[in-house]
C-alpha cells in the first residue's frame, strides 16, 4: 500500500515536471548550413517553418553571396571569404549560352568538369574560411545548438556538425555517386533502381542493367574532384583520419526533396523522410471572372 502511494506520487511529480517544462522544451536552437543558389530558395521555406513553430534558427552565410540575405525569421551569422563579388559572380554565373554551343561530347565533358573544379574550389575554400573561423567555431560551441540542418552536396555543414558534435538533418534532392545510400548504409541494388543520367527505365534488359552498373563508374571521378578536400578538412579538425563515408552516415535524418511520384521506387531506411511537396505552394482558387476569362481565351 505504501509503495503503491510512493509511485503515485513519483507519477504525479512527473507530470507536473513535464507540465512546467513543457513550454520551453517543445522550441529549439537550429544552426542552419545552407548551400547556395537555389538550394538555400528550397531550404528557406523550411527555416520559415521552422520559426513559425517556435524554433530559433541561426543561419551561417559567407559574406559575398546571391540568395542568402537577411529576413526577420533567422538570424544570420556572415563570415569572410577569400573571394572578391566580381570572383564570385563569375564562379557562380558562369557562360549561360556555353549549353547551346555545339561541340564534341568530349569536348563538353572536359569544359563541364573544368567548371565543376572552379566551383567546387570556391566552395572548399568557403568552407575552409567558415570552419578555421576560430572566434566564430567559438561562438557557435558557446551557443548550444540543438541540431544542424544543412544540405550536403557539398559536405561543408555536415562537416561542422559532426566537430561540435551537434546532431545533423540533411536536406538535399539527391547526392551524386550514391553517397546518399552510402550515407544511410540504404540498400542500392544495381539491377533493380536506374542510375542518374543513364535514362534506363524501372524495367530494365540485361544490357541496361550492365550499363547501370558500369555508367557510375565515371561519375566517381567527379565525386573525387569536388568532395576530397571536406575529408581533409574533417581529418585536421578532429585529428584523425576521417572518410566521406563517415562524415554523411553522422546524419540523424536525410529529408528528400522528391517523391516516388516523380522517382522511381527504390529501398528506403527509416530515418529516409521524403518532402517532394515542400516547395508547393498553396494558391488561392481563381475566380469565375477569371476562370471564365482564361476558358474563352
Amino acid at each position: 500500500m505504501a509503495l503503491g502511494l510512493q509511485l503515485r506520487r513519483q507519477v504525479l511529480a512527473g507530470l507536473l515536471l513535464c507540465l512546467c517544462i513543457g513550454r520551453w522544451a517543445e522550441a529549439g536552437k537550429v544552426l542552419v548550413a545552407p548551400m547556395e543558389g537555389s538550394h538555400w530558395l528550397s531550404m528557406r521555406q523550411a527555416v520559415r517553418e521552422l520559426h513559425a513553430r517556435g524554433h530559433q534558427a541561426v543561419v551561417l552565410s559567407p559574406e559575398i553571396n546571391i540568395h542568402i540575405k537577411a529576413e526577420d525569421f533567422f538570424t544570420t551569422k556572415s563570415y569572410a571569404i577569400p573571394y572578391t563579388q566580381d570572383q564570385f559572380d563569375s564562379i557562380m554565373k558562369g557562360r549561360p549560352d556555353e549549353v547551346f554551343e555545339r561541340v564534341h561530347f568530349l569536348t563538353r565533358f572536359w569544359e563541364t568538369m573544368a567548371t565543376l573544379k572552379n566551383v567546387s574550389l570556391f566552395f572548399a575554400r568557403s568552407c575552409e574560411a567558415l570552419l578555421y573561423n576560430k572566434d566564430l567555431i567559438r561562438d557557435l560551441n558557446a551557443s548550444s545548438f540543438d541540431v544542424v540542418l544543412t544540405d550536403p552536396v557539398y559536405p561543408c555543414g555536415a562537416v561542422l556538425a559532426k566537430y561540435l558534435s551537434i546532431p545533423a538533418v540533411f536536406f538535399l534532392r539527391f547526392l551524386p555517386c550514391d553517397l546518399d545510400a552510402e550515407g544511410t548504409a540504404c540498400p542500392n541494388p544495381f539491377s533493380y533502381v536506374p542510375r542518374l543520367l543513364t535514362m534506363n527505365p524501372d524495367h530494365m534488359t540485361f544490357f541496361q542493367r550492365v550499363k547501370n552498373m558500369l555508367y557510375p563508374l565515371g561519375l566517381k571521378y567527379i565525386c573525387l574532384v569536388s568532395l576530397t578536400p571536406y575529408e581533409r578538412m574533417a581529418s585536421e579538425l578532429l585529428q584523425r583520419e576521417v572518410s566521406l563515408g563517415e562524415i554523411l552516415a553522422s546524419g540523424s535524418v536525410w529529408l528528400f526533396r522528391g517523391d516516388f511520384v516523380m522517382d522511381y521506387p527504390r529501398p528506403i531506411m527509416p530515418n529516409m523522410v521524403f518532402i517532394g511537396g515542400i516547395n508547393c505552394a498553396n494558391r488561392k482558387p481563381l475566380s469565375q471572372v477569371r476562370l471564365s476569362s482564361f476558358m474563352f481565351s
